[in-house]
Order: structure tokens, then C-alpha cells, then sequence
């Protein structure tokens, strides 16, 4: 932790860690210091010099953005000069900016508009200029008008920082633009439509497409809550209007390098209103599927769960709220049976994803082990954005894979190969550097003759002082085997809640996900979204679900359960941090949440489960596993396509929303 100093900020005295600039150090003073171009979690640039502050013994103003606090520094934030130099500043933006407010969809938190508001400028006094730039509105997700862009940088500096590098300057002065790669439209650009572009822009040259008449800020009922779509459970904030919802922007602090989303947990949300949406209970009747009441529908399922007892099995997505996973296990022993997974057994084992909870924002180094975020393909894609982060933040990157990353490009080292056996010549070249480690791990690998490249990385893990190893679950042994020599590893999940449910207690203590699907059994209740479009070997099958899936359209009772923005519970992130999930709007139709519906079936079975509480949930949440010196291996039988998987398990996301848009085009440019 950086050492604090003290410093006089407009008269009053503050304390500010060392190291950072003035705008951060005033701001937690509760003075806010006026900026555009500034971005909190990156170095300022001093583009918009509307932060000009005047410090004792200084000659001339200091940008607040890029000037370091300092020890017994007198700082004055609003003096005459200053306020005058602002005033010019933003006169000379509106001169070049449609002073359409009444209409803007942006008003109410338009950054210039409020400064206008509080420099009393109603309009410029010079001569107005219009440049007729095109407005980009070719895709479903983003509009650029460029003729609101007021030159801050912030979409070029967030898109660069993250490491997607779409947009950039072209020309200089007032005629700049903001541009794509030969100034193509986004659609034929490597754009991935996260739209961090959007949360940074302070004006409307950046838009939602859809927003235009969808609502003004100040009409919103804003609902934090998180993404279910991915391993990464994303931090969002979820507005709405008259119960529908408008758009969803990242909900993660200012300056994290967790400040993201990705196109699926950022415009998925049309699904909800899809065709394919079930509203109402249905049961089979003939060949086809019917509407029915709840009050039949459970009364079928119960009937068909008691009859099979021990031989009913229960297969759920890991995708559940932790509240769901406690009520299906008491219905499962309330049934009398053992059989209860998880699509998580899919790519991890349950003590992989029982370890401490990290911080990567502290992080110094990071060792990816098995892993390979991306953000173009959306296997992860927040995770690769945080570590890019880190990494022009100053952290280093060690890549270890097998095969090939996109993310290797920004890494210090990349060592390609097997990944187990990398980890253990790294931990060698630890011990060959003198580094104090458990003398099980000396005597484990004594035989180990560390490559080069591994003595690289055991320099580079000697020289950090937080190191962060993420790894697929496969290879959590072999990683965590690191972390204690120093350090924590963390083994990261395809899906959102796979660590809260194996926590909450689905361990597959009887028949695996596989072998329920594939053996056969009398009965099955199937959960969520699910890799699989064939009906399972049973004589009875139940789907809970939001959506019509192929699996469902065969199923015997269809049980509609309510979407993720519907519904309120918790999951534990792949950093091992517990969340909270709000309700953004009511559930659609007839629907009701999952746990909602296991409680119905279970009161029908004769078993009355009552609302798990977060005392239950804290409580489970001890059952954390002690990390011990394992073998540096592999674990066998773990390994899925996380690509596919993800797109199975949101196939209802993608087919029922503008995210189609996304797949079709992803399509047609790979054939191109």
C-alpha cells in the first residue's frame, strides 16, 4: 500500500496516497475538479485542458489529470483565472458541437452539457462551424456521430487499454475525426461490440443504437445486479422503464480494471421478449406440447419424481443462483435421490473451484495457465480485457498454453507446450534461485531441468510481489502448487456460478451430468440452458427453462422459469467474491424463479423447503478447500470447447435477441 501525504486542496487539508494524481486526490475530498478527457484507471493526457488547477510556486497552471500529489502542496482548484480559462474552453467545444439538447438523448448526463449549464453558456459566442460527418449506423449495437464528438479521446484510450485497438485519431485540430481502421463502419471493423466505447463517451457521438425515444436517464429505475452469460459474472447496471428494459451498462467501480462487459451481457437482454420464451406450464399431450396450470404440472412432476425415488436424477446448468442450488439439493434428498449435478462437472472437478477469493487489480504479475481469454470469440472476454488492463497498467503477462492465444501478443513471456510441465520447471527455477519453499516441493522436483524460458518466468515470479495465476480448473493443482511458494491461483469456470454451486454442496455424489445423460434413468429434471438439444435415455423428462430449447421442445412437462434479470439471489464470482443479483423487472407471464418452482414441486412431494436465507449462504460458503502441494499434472477428463459450450448454454441469449446479428456476420466475414 502506497504511503500517504498530505496537501492543501482549496483550502482544505487531505490526505492522498502517494503516486497519484490530483483529480483522484480532490475527488475523495469530495472536490470535484472539471474534466472531460480524464478516465479514472489510466494516465491523463491533458487533452481537454478544462482541469487546469494553479499550485503554489508554480509558474504557469498545472493539468490536474497527469500532476502527481505531493508532500505540503497548496493546490487552488477555482480561482478567477482558472474559471475563466474553463469558460473559454467550453465555448470553444459548443462552437463545434449541435446544441440540441432539448431532443439529445444524452441530456441529464452529457458531461458538457452540465458544464455549460455551470458556466452559464446558453450558447457559443463564436462562430458556429459544422462539419456533416456521416453518422455510423450500420449494426444493431453502437451509432457514432461524429458531429457530436467533442475530440476527448476517451473511446480511443478505453478501446487501446483494453486491447481491442479499433479506433483512432485521424487529422489534427478542429477537423479531427474518431476513426476505425481506413474509417470502414464498425461492422467491418475488428470491433466486438462491448460498447466501452459507449460507457466512456461523455457526449452522444456514442450511443446504444436502439435508445433514440427509449427513455431519458432520469426516467430510469437503475438495478445493479450481474451477467449469468459467462464464467466472468460481470458486475452491470440494468435500466428500465415502465418494466421494460432500456439498456444495461457495466456496473463495475470507475478505475477497476473489471470496468466491462461484452456484447452478449450488454445486448442480450432482447431475448427476454423473444418468441421462443415460455410463459405459461406445458405438459405433452399426444405428440405435441400444450399449455396447462401450474397446479397440474407440479402435481405431474411430483407424482413422476416420487415414483422414480432413487432413480430420478437432477442435471442443472451451473448457471443457477446459489438460493436455487440449496432448494434443488433438499428436493433431490426430499426424492430420495443422489443423483444431482451440474453441467460444471463438464470442465472442472469440485476442489479446483473451492479456492480464496483475488484481487487483480493489485496484481503485479499474472500467469494465464491453460487459459485463453478472448474477447473476439467471447470465451471470457472480461477476463481478457482485465488482464490487458493490468498489463498497460504496468503488470507483467506469462502466457502457458499448448496451443496458440491471441492474448500471447501482450504477454512478457509466452512458453508454448505442456502446461503441467511448464508449471513445474518454473516452480524449479524458483527453488534454483534460493527462493524459501516447502521442502516437499524441493524433494517433488528434484528431477526437474528447467528450460530457458522457465527460468524466465521464475524471474519474473521472483521480481513480483502479488502474483495472480488464473487457470482452467484442469490445471488448478499444477498452478496453486505456485502460490505457495507466493501469491494466489485461481482456477477460472466457462460458467457464472460453477464455484457458488459446488460451494452450496452439488458435488455429483451420485450419477455425474454425463452419466445421467448418457446411462439412462427413470426420471430426469432438467435445469436451464443446457448443452444438449437430444432428449436423454428416461422414460420422464422435465425441462425448467426460460426459453423453448430444443431439449424442451421434447420434453414431457415444460416448467417456465423466469430469466436472470428476473429473479434476485447470489453467485460467487471466478475471483471467489460473493454477489448480488437484483431484480430489474418481473418475470414474464406465468414464470416464476427457479427456486420458486423446487419449492412448489417439493411441497408437492411432501417436503416443505423455506427460502434460503444469507445466513445459509455464508455458511456454505465456508467449505473452502486448504490448498496442499499436488502432483504437476493435469487433470484427465476435463477438457470441452469453451466456445461452444458457451454458445449452447446461451443459444436462447443469441437466437432471441440482435446478437444473431452478430453471429450471422461473424459468419459471413470468416467466409469472405
Amino acid at each position: 500500500m502506497a504511503d500517504m501525504i498530505k496537501l492543501m486542496i482549496d483550502g482544505k487539508e487531505i490526505q492522498s496516497p502517494e503516486g497519484s494524481n490530483l483529480i483522484d486526490a480532490a475527488e475523495t475530498a469530495g472536490i470535484h475538479i472539471p474534466n472531460l478527457c480524464y478516465l479514472k484507471g489510466m494516465p491523463g493526457i491533458g487533452a481537454c485542458r478544462l482541469c487546469l488547477v494553479e499550485i503554489e510556486g508554480s509558474k504557469a497552471p498545472m493539468i490536474a489529470c497527469n500532476t502527481k500529489v505531493k508532500e505540503g502542496i497548496v493546490v487552488n482548484t477555482k480561482s478567477e483565472k482558472i474559471q475563466e480559462t474553463r469558460k473559454f474552453v467550453i465555448d470553444l467545444i459548443l462552437s463545434m458541437h449541435p446544441l440540441d439538447c432539448m431532443t439529445c438523448t444524452k441530456a441529464g448526463v452529457c458531461n458538457l452539457q452540465q458544464y455549460a449549464y455551470d458556466f452559464e453558456l446558453k450558447e457559443s459566442t463564436f462562430t458556429r462551424k459544422k462539419f456533416g460527418f456521416s453518422i455510423d449506423e450500420g449494426n444493431p449495437f453502437i451509432k457514432r456521430d461524429p458531429d457530436y464528438c467533442i475530440l476527448c479521446g476517451r473511446c480511443v484510450r478505453v478501446c487501446r487499454h483494453q486491447g481491442t485497438n479499433v479506433l483512432d485519431f485521424m487529422g489534427r485540430g478542429v477537423g479531427a475525426k474518431v476513426i476505425t481502421a481506413n474509417d470502414k463502419p464498425l461492422q467491418e471493423s475488428s470491433c466486438t461490440f462491448c460498447g466501452s466505447c459507449v460507457d466512456a463517451c461523455p457526449v452522444n457521438a456514442l450511443l446504444e443504437a436502439d435508445r433514440w425515444r427509449k427513455g431519458r436517464e432520469w426516467e430510469y429505475e437503475k438495478t445493479r445486479s450481474v451477467c449469468l452469460l459467462c464464467g466472468n459474472g460481470c458486475d452491470i447496471s440494468v435500466s428500465t422503464k415502465e418494466g421494460r428494459i432500456a439498456k444495461i451498462n457495466s456496473g463495475a467501480v470507475d478505475g477497476s480494471v473489471e470496468k466491462y462487459i461484452c456484447a452478449y451481457g450488454r445486448f442480450g437482454f432482447d431475448c427476454i421478449e423473444a418468441e421462443t420464451r415460455v410463459t405459461s406450464p406445458m405438459k405433452k399431450v399426444g405428440n405435441e406440447l400444450k399449455e396447462t396450470t401450474w397446479e397440474d404440472a407440479i402435481n405431474i412432476v411430483a407424482g413422476k419424481l416420487k415414483k422414480a425415488g432413487s432413480s430420478a436424477g437432477f442435471i442443472s446448468t451451473a448457471g443457477i443462483m446459489n438460493e436455487d442450488a440449496l432448494v434443488l439439493k433438499q428436493l433431490a434428498a426430499a426424492v430420495k435421490s443422489k443423483n444431482l449435478d451440474t453441467t460444471a462437472s463438464l470442465y472442472s472437478d469440485a476442489d479446483s473451484l473451492k479456492n480464496e477469493s483475488a484481487d487483480i487489480d493489485s496484481a503485479d504479475l499474472i500467469i494465464l495457465a491453460g487459459l485463453n481469454p478472448n474477447q473476439w470469440t467471447r470465451v471470457l472476454p472480461a477476463l481478457d480485457a482485465a488482464v490487458r488492463r493490468r498489463v498497460n497498467s504496468g503488470a507483467k503477462l506469462i502466457v502457458i498454453n499448448s496451443g496458440d492465444t491471441n492474448i500471447s501478443a501482450v504477454a512478457a513471456l509466452s512458453i508454448k507446450g505442456d502446461e503441467a510441465k511448464i508449471l513445474s520447471e518454473i516452480a524449479q527455477g524458483v527453488i534454483s534461485k534460493g527462493a524459501k519453499v516447502p521442502k516437499e516441493m524441493v524433494h517433488a522436483l528434484a528431477s526437474v531441468d528447467p528450460s530457458d524460458d522457465a527460468i524466465k518466468g521464475a524471474e519474473l515470479f521472483m521480481a513480483a510481489n502479488n502474483p495472480l495465476i488464473f487457470s482452467s480448473p484442469s490445471l488448478y493443482d499444477a498452478s496453486a502448487n505456485l502460490s505457495l511458494i507466493k501469491g494466489a491461483a485461481v482456477a477460472v469456470p466457462i460458467e457464472s456460478n460453477a464455484k457458488g454451486v459446488i460451494l452450496m454442496g452439488i458435488e455429483g455424489e451420485g450419477k455425474s451430468y454425463k452419466e445421467m445423460v448418457n446411462d439412462g434413468m427413470s426420471a430426469i429434471y432438467a435445469i436451464g440452458e443446457l448443452p444438449l438439444s437430444k432428449r436423454p435415455k428416461t422414460d420422464f423428462l422435465v425441462v425448467q427453462n426460460s426459453h423453448l430449447t430444443e431439449l424442451a421442445k421434447q420434453a414431457d412437462v415444460v416448467l417456465p422459469s423466469a430469466a436472470f434479470l428476473e429473479a434476485s439471489g447470489t453467485i460467487v464470482d471466478y475471483m471467489g467474491r460473493l454477489k448480488y443479483l437484483c431484480k430489474a423487472i418481473e418475470p414474464a407471464g406465468q414464470s416464476m424463479s427457479h427456486r420458486e418452482i423446487l419449492m412448489a414441486v417439493a411441497k408437492a412431494v411432501g417436503k416443505d423447503i423455506k427460502e434460503p436465507k444469507d445466513a445459509d449462504i455464508k455458511k456454505a460458503l465456508k467449505a473452502k478447500t486448504k490448498v496442499s502441494l499436488k502432483p504437476f499434472k493435469k487433470k484427465e477428463g476435463l477438457d470441452v470447447n469453451p466456445q461452444e459450450m458457451i454458445e449452447s448454454i446461451n443459444a436462447s441469449v443469441i437466437n432471441g435477441s440482435r446478437l444473431l446479428w452478430l453471429k450471422e456476420s461473424e459468419k459471413a466475414m470468416a467466409v469472405v
